[in-house]
């Protein structure tokens, strides 16, 4: 298991640190997002987009009542926020399955309400609220695709 912590000192350190992920990511990949309200998961998954080649004039905002926004970048971005759901069983009422697929990344909002449904590989990333600005992001990860090693070259 690969696990990483980074320590973001502001939205903009965990904006970069998203994109910087984001430009890590190949087609198929699943990034998994849980944390308190306001934790920063919105934050990252932005920055994300920015790493994927989303262009600026997509603004990038939590589908909390669409459940799933689909943007087009250097891969597709299907961001699911499943905050409104009440568990894996209300998955197939929105049609999920297609957004894992190999022509895009797939980034979820409060990821533990489905975790069950999730593939294997995904990636995890645990944000935790420490103060005003401050978020510790931690990663695991049971792949080499995904490669903290790098991100530990970036953030060490």
């Amino acid at each position: 298991m690969n696990n990483f912590t980074f320590i973001s000192q502001s939205p903009q350190e965990t904006y970069a640190f998203g994109k910087n992920l984001g430009q890590t990511l190949r087609p198929g990949d699943v990034v998994a997002l849980s944390g308190e309200l306001g934790a920063g998961k919105t934050c990252l998954a932005q920055g994300i987009a920015r790493g994927l080649g989303i262009p600026e004039e997509y603004r990038i905002t939590s589908p909390t009542f669409t459940i799933i926004n689909e943007y087009p970048g250097r891969l597709i971005l299907y961001h699911l926020d499943v905050y409104r759901l009440s568990g894996v069983r209300d998955l197939d009422e929105i049609g999920y399955e297609d957004c894992f697929n190999d022509k895009g990344v797939v980034v979820v909002e409060w990821a533990e309400k489905i975790r069950d449904a999730l593939p294997k590989e995904t990636l995890f990333i645990l944000l935790t609220y420490i103060d005003e600005n401050i978020r510790k992001i931690m990663l695991s990860d049971n792949r080499e695709r995904i490669n903290c090693k790098t991100l530990r070259e970036v953030y060490s």
